[in-house]
């Protein structure tokens, strides 16, 4: 239990490092500059590719204007803007037919065109050419772009293409061309270079509706205002302020039209009354004067008169009545359609329920919002369910008001035919030439009492007519914006450069995911617990296959060879009671330098009068034979294999303290040999004799072969080698100590240089709370290299500009 407690040991505390968080970022700033430079480049290509949008803006002003004709006569008016109405005036000002309205005001049946390198650019309002239409069909006309190059001082040629395949001929001027259906005929210009190329072609307004829709935008300046802002952003900034003008123009005639229809209805509907009445007022009129010159009558008496006057006011005004009940019935029958929007036709003086009004304005704003929703949902959306619920609801309210007037109006022309029977009783008792007479004169009142009445009516509609202004004002006209709106060349840099940031920094950031390898200590010490001994730094030349070269001694003054040396120096205060220590190299994979490291310590090693034997224990593919450049016909394996003894296997290596026992040739049961009794008796044969017994193993991560050697072992040392051994092998160690209890067990990290891109951005603190077991001094020697120490300097890549300062510093 207490060897389990000693075993499990707390990783060491880490802190980030901000400083070496920016080291890591500047590491690689020439990728940072050079995607900034691609993104700029790129954003100055999209610019000079992408057409220009330009906007212009106007504002126009929703109100009531009134007129001083309004005072003269009281006119039925339900055109008061609210919120909704706003939005349906907004409604108005995107509509189709406004549009095209704008759009015939403008001179658009020839635009210009000027061909460029990557686009064309519409020259409006400039007329390159004057050119007269002499057949144009509106349904079927040639619609292509064609070409106009100038050949002489009289002939020019025009070139297009005909159901797709090109054409050109060459014509005069002032003559009539014809291509496809189109007939026309061009002025012949002033001096005009022979280099001069431009494009046009014909239009009718219905090309132009998508172009002008797709760019107008229309909005409350503030809610509930009453101001409107209108914007239309175009390719062509002239083109806009001009469409945007005939727009604001096109929208008052339409507002003032509109609102004048009511007043017209009006007064078609009077004048349809009087024409039926005038014929038979004149015909009453004959009618009893050609009574009295027969019945030689000049006039009734006092009395009668006086029954005449009753009838007479009785009939005219169920007369008035009747003519009330058409009027109803129009409106009723305008409610029950509800395509457009419903208008009181007439003046009814209170006859009408002041709530219809209401109602009726109520229905026309739910008609326009449902218009307006109709341009953006499906017929089944719930948005058009709920505002025909609405309409239904207004139009019930509405019809139900009205059928209650009908019934009122009914009940008085009752009462009046049930005064008239009084009276008419009384007439009965007359004689019958003074009754025919009254009848006559009643017919005749009656009518030109409701001639007179219509005609009032009348002079109050066209009265209530003139007084109409429009119900907006143009406060600001649109004039020509040349700068363009679109594409935004600051905001596009601004994200050039901020993409290009993010990309330089995105790159080093994916790298650094994406890296599965150990790159510096500080990566090893956050995944064990196991103490490094030393950290041995990349020879910076090259070196052959075989490591041919004892590194450590060929070149003493290098940062290499210090490396070694502190390795050495470390190694000192491991079982440091040992008379003779046992030193087992491993890894986990191949080609993690462990031979390398095996052969440079040892003959560090022997520098300081220890005398040292290197066993090549890995029998499956040593190379230790070629690097002191001996025959490995007899080795290791023929000892274990008892053809030899200790004796006929020891090599001298030529440097004093340093022998060697080779591998010998491979055997076909290595990790057996390894296992057997011959090879601890080997061990304890060779401790009498040298004080380090260095043994190279095979991988431990690939066989088992070295367990065995482990186990025997003084000091285990793990190499792993920055840039190669991955992640996964720095647990590898600590996975060993813990199952066989091994407490003398250390990592080398090998061919360490200092690579800031995958370099751990933490540093370790080795106090407080750690308990992972010793602790040894040793330096990466990061920042050395040009120090007059170390004889191996190196000229830094261009792109390093850490070391170029302080080199020149």
């Amino acid at each position: 239990m207490e060897e389990k407690e000693k075993i499990a040991r707390k990783l060491p505390n880490q802190e980030i490092d901000y400083f070496k968080i920016a080291k890591i970022l500047l590491s690689r700033w020439y990728w940072i500059a050079a995607s900034v430079i691609v993104c700029s480049a790129i954003s100055y290509i999209y610019l000079w590719a992408t057409p220009k949008t330009y906007a212009t803006g106007a504002t126009l002003k929703i109100e009531e204007k009134k007129s001083e004709f309004s005072d003269l006569v009281g006119v039925i008016n339900n055109n008061d803007r609210g919120g909704s109405k706003i939005q349906s005036e907004i409604f108005v000002l995107h509509s189709s037919t406004l549009i095209l309205s704008a759009i015939k005001d403008l001179d658009y049946r020839v635009s210009f065109y000027i061909s460029g390198r990557v686009r064309t650019t519409d020259v409006y309002p400039q007329k390159l050419l004057d050119i007269n239409l002499l057949k144009f069909d509106s349904l079927s006309f040639f619609r292509d772009l064609i070409t106009f190059r100038p050949v002489t001082g009289d002939t020019f040629d025009l070139s297009y293409k005909m159901n797709g395949k090109p054409a050109h001929g060459v014509f005069t001027y002032d003559t009539p061309v014809t291509i496809a259906n189109t007939s026309f005929s061009i002025k012949k210009p002033g001096d005009m270079p022979k280099s001069t190329i431009f494009m046009f072609k014909f239009n009718i307004p219905e090309d132009f509706i998508g172009r002008v829709s797709g760019g107008l935008h229309a909005s409350e300046v503030a809610k509930n205002s009453n101001i409107v802002s209108l914007q239309e952003t175009d390719s062509n900034p002239q083109f806009a302020a001009d469409v945007l003008n005939a727009v604001m123009k096109e929208y008052l005639n339409y507002d003032k039209a509109s609102k004048t229809q009511s007043a017209t209805n009006m007064i078609n509907f009077i004048d349809d009354q009087l024409s039926a009445l005038s014929n038979e007022v004149k015909g009453s009129e004959k009618s009893i004067q050609q009574y009295k010159q027969n019945a030689k009558i000049m006039d009734v008496n006092s009395a009668t008169d006086l029954e005449l006057g009753q009838i007479k006011d009785i009939s005219a005004q169920k007369s008035v009545l009747n003519i009330q009940l058409i009027a109803i019935d129009q409106l009723r029958d305008q409610i029950a359609r509800e395509k457009e929007n419903v208008s009181l036709n007439l003046n009814l003086e209170g006859t009408i329920d002041g709530l219809l009004g209401g109602l009726i304005q109520q229905l026309n704003d739910r008609l326009t919002e449902k218009a307006t929703l109709q341009k953006t949902y499906n017929s089944n959306s719930q948005a058009l369910k709920d505002i025909d619920q609405q309409i239904l609801l207004i139009k019930n309210a509405a019809l139900n008001n009205i059928e209650a007037t009908r019934m009122r109006i009914d009940k008085n022309i009752a009462y009046l035919d049930a005064q008239a029977d009084k009276v008419n009783k009384k007439i009965a008792t007359l004689p019958a030439e003074e009754r025919d007479l009254i009848s006559l004169k009643r017919d005749f009142e009656i009518n030109d009492k409701v001639y007179s009445f219509l005609s009032e009516k009348r002079l109050d509609a066209q009265i209530s007519r003139s007084a109409i202004l429009p119900g907006a004002a143009i406060v600001e006209q649109a004039s020509p914006n040349f700068s363009p709106v679109s594409p935004d060349e600051h905001t596009i840099h601004r994200t050039a450069l901020i993409f290009g940031f993010a990309i330089g920094l995105g790159a080093i950031i994916l790298i650094r995911i994406l890296n599965p390898y150990i790159y510096d200590k500080e990566t090893i010490e956050s995944l064990t617990t196991i103490p490094i001994l030393g950290v041995i730094r990349k020879f910076p030349d090259e070196i052959d296959e075989d490591n041919t070269q004892i590194l450590a001694l060929s070149r003493p003054k290098s940062v290499f060879a210090e490396s070694v040396r502190s390795v050495r120096t470390n190694l000192n205060f491991i079982a440091s009671e040992k008379t003779s220590k046992i030193i087992c190299i491993t890894s986990e994979v191949a080609g993690e330098g462990k031979s390398f490291i095996a052969v440079n310590l040892s003959s560090t090693l022997s520098l300081i009068d220890k005398k040292i034997i290197l066993i090549a224990a890995d029998l499956r593919r040593s190379r230790l034979h070629k690097t002191f450049h001996m025959p490995n016909d007899k080795g290791l394996s023929s000892y274990l294999a008892n053809q030899c003894e200790v004796d006929d296997v020891i090599r001298n290596t030529g440097q004093p303290n340093l022998d060697i026992l080779l591998s010998g040739p491979v055997p076909p049961n290595p990790s057996e040999l390894l296992h057997s009794k011959r090879m601890k008796t080997l061990i304890e044969e060779l401790k009498k004799r040298y004080d380090i017994i260095m043994i190279d193993t095979a991988p431990i991560g690939l066989v088992s072969d070295s367990i065995p050697l482990i186990r025997m072992s003084d000091i285990n040392i793990f190499v792993i080698r920055s840039g190669k051994s991955k992640f996964y092998a720095a647990t590898v160690p600590q996975r060993i100590a813990n199952e066989y209890h091994l407490d003398n067990t250390v990592i080398i990290l090998n061919a360490y240089t200092e690579d800031l891109l995958h370099s751990r951005y933490y540093t370790t603190k080795f106090s407080g709370e750690y308990s992972g077991g010793h602790y040894y001094y040793y330096s990466d020697y990061s920042g050395y290299e040009g120090s007059d120490y170390y004889v191996d300097k190196k000229k830094p890549k261009w792109w390093d500009m850490r070391r170029w300062l302080k080199i020149n510093g």
